[in-house]
């Protein structure tokens, strides 16, 4: 194979024939997808950043309610991707998944544009008095929503999975050009963010919702026409496994079933096929690990069960994936964190001197673009100074591991909290010395006070966003990259569900009777600053929890077999940094 030019990690074309390494995949192919991303970014943040502010403005929704459709829209949009990725990994491959989902979100884009430039489809005010949104009005409009929920199922974690597939694992030039592709991959998606956040926030509050929509709702059909331009050059990756899935549900089965029958001296005597059924089928083999040992009885050879044991490779999947697991829920509450930038932050926002000369107001959801603008600046840092200077130190590829990516992410994100804190504790107080207690009074404190909240958030994401999304795909079994990608998407889905759950639980608790709601309609009257503080606890504990997962995680190994020899994927993997966090 590898001397007729053609790739090594058994890649095809859309017909299922071998594709030439020189001619198809890396950053050649990568540069149509990137175009797509960036897009589909412009036409979700154009929708998420201010779907807050159409939701009081426009339906008249109190400000909690607001919070929590938007939460639990955005939830939806992130945790559809694991239906998505099981139809990927199981029936379609992620091509055709993300083709019929991508039609779909554009059906939803359609529909939302419609009934935000209808005026049969909004509510009417009559003399400053406005109507509740009628029940056709609600309908029409969260179903616009929630189909292009639908769609983001299917194209969130095909799109990315797909172009890391587009670098060889087994060339070590595609390899290292790999450990590049999910921080500019992420680039594209800020830049699209970026977009929203600047220009499309602005047109909907100044030029009209209709054309706020519609622009990415076009941009996203042009993204689509040149997506399908690199068919010829994308590289496609065979399905090995029926359903890639099966072993999750087989292994723990199989471990209680033999769960009476003694563990071998040594991990060698553990079922494991020959190296040359490995060979054959291209498939990479996992090396033992001893975490999970509960789980090594499947593998347990017993001449008295008809039914075959279990392999180790097997075994080793179903770990990895309980490992990520274990990560996956100390995410959460920093997703929750994340949640606070299009909802309460804008809200925020709104009650503060938002003027910029004599007549210019800026929109409150503009200060996201300042999230985006930090992760748009550190991005290049990140991956052109700090990991040659780090990989100089420490002698691994990706300057520090994965994990330590992330710890220093979600530290960077406390100081983020912290400071929202700060900040809402100083607008308190600016309250009480002006005496403003009206809804709509503006205290005298520019917005721009909020902007190091943003820009810190942003710098987090550098770290953990990217390497959230990275670790899940690097560290998922062969077969389930596309729904390992869905633990990324899950828990930033999970997040916003917690927060919406937090917020109503904490108003209902806090303005009960005649109580002071922490989160009330009149921001000018509440205690946000209790709120936020009560983040910054959650999320210091939740530091703790990670530092205790991230020692407890032991990194996959690989190795696949080619008749010319064997190649050995992540073989640092059990080395202790001196952080606690596995190399």
């Amino acid at each position: 194979m590898e001397t007729k030019g053609y790739t090594q990690d058994g890649t095809v074309d859309l017909r299922g024939r071998p594709v030439l390494a020189s001619k198809t995949g890396k950053w050649k192919a990568c540069a149509f997808l990137v175009g797509y991303e960036a897009f589909e970014r412009m036409a979700f943040y154009g929708v998420a950043s201010n779907l807050v502010n159409y939701l009081t403005t426009q339906l008249h929704e109190d400000t909690v309610s607001s919070v929590r459709n938007v939460n639990n829209w955005s939830g939806s949009v992130w945790i559809t991707p694991i239906i998505g990725a099981y139809i990927a990994d199981t029936y379609l491959g992620r091509f055709w998944t993300f083709t019929v989902s991508s039609l779909i979100y554009v059906v939803g884009m359609i529909l939302l544009t419609t009934t935000v430039s209808m005026k049969s489809l909004r509510p009417t005010c009559t003399d400053g008095i406005c109507n509740k949104a009628s029940t056709l009005q609600i309908v029409f409009f969260y179903t616009s929503l929630y189909t292009i929920a639908i769609g983001a199922g299917g194209t969130k974690p095909n799109i990315s999975t797909f172009g890391a597939d587009q670098f060889d694992d087994f060339n070590p030039q595609e390899k290292e050009l790999k450990v590049s592709f999910f921080n500019w991959w992420m680039f594209s998606s800020f830049l699209g963010a970026l977009v929203a956040t600047l220009a499309l926030v602005y047109i909907q509050e100044n030029l009209g919702w209709g054309l706020g929509y519609g622009i990415p709702t076009v941009g996203l059909l042009f993204s689509l026409f040149v997506f399908y331009l690199g068919t010829p050059i994308y590289r496609h990756k065979v399905k090995k496994t029926k359903s890639p899935a099966r072993d999750l549900i087989q292994v723990p089965i199989t471990a209680f079933r033999n769960r009476k029958l003694q563990l071998p001296n040594h991990p060698c005597q553990l079922h494991e096929h020959e190296p040359q059924q490995y060979i054959n089928s291209g498939k990479r083999q996992v090396h033992y690990t001893p975490i999970f040992r509960f789980l090594d009885k499947a593998a347990v050879k017993d001449g008295n069960s008809s039914k075959p044991p279990c392999t180790v490779t097997q075994v080793e999947g179903t770990k990895l994936v309980l490992g990520m697991l274990l990560i996956w829920l100390v995410t959460l509450i920093p997703s929750t964190i994340w949640a606070q930038i299009n909802t309460l932050f804008v809200k925020q926002g709104t009650t503060m001197d938002r003027s910029l000369g004599s007549s210019f107001q800026i929109p409150a959801a503009s200060l996201g673009s300042f999230v985006t603008s930090s992760m748009l600046l550190s991005v290049p840092m990140y991956d052109r100074y700090f990991v040659p200077f780090m990989r100089q130190k420490t002698g691994n590829p990706r300057g520090i591991t994965l994990l330590q990516r992330l710890g220093i992410g979600f530290v960077i994100q406390i100081a983020a909290i912290a400071i929202a804190y700060a900040i809402e504790v100083r607008r308190m107080h600016v309250i009480r010395v002006h005496h403003i207690m009206g809804p709509k009074e503006t205290v005298p404190m520019s917005i721009f006070c909020l902007l190091p909240q943003y820009v810190l958030l942003g710098i987090a994401d550098v770290f953990n966003a990217i390497g959230l999304l990275e670790f899940f795909y690097d560290q998922s079994p062969e077969d389930m990259q596309s729904l390992g990608t869905t633990f990324f998407t899950s828990g930033i889905g999970v997040g916003n569900f917690l927060n919406s759950f937090l917020v109503t639980v904490v108003d209902k608790i806090t303005g009960g009777g005649n109580g002071k709601s922490w989160i009330g309609d009149n921001l000018n009257d509440s205690h946000l600053d209790y709120y936020y503080g009560f983040l910054l606890v959650i999320s210091t504990l939740n530091l703790g929890a990670f530092l205790w997962a991230s020692s407890k995680y032991v990194y996959k190994r690989e190795t696949i077999e080619f008749n010319e020899g064997c190649i050995e994927l992540e073989s640092k993997a059990l080395e202790i940094s001196p952080l606690g966090l596995q190399v």
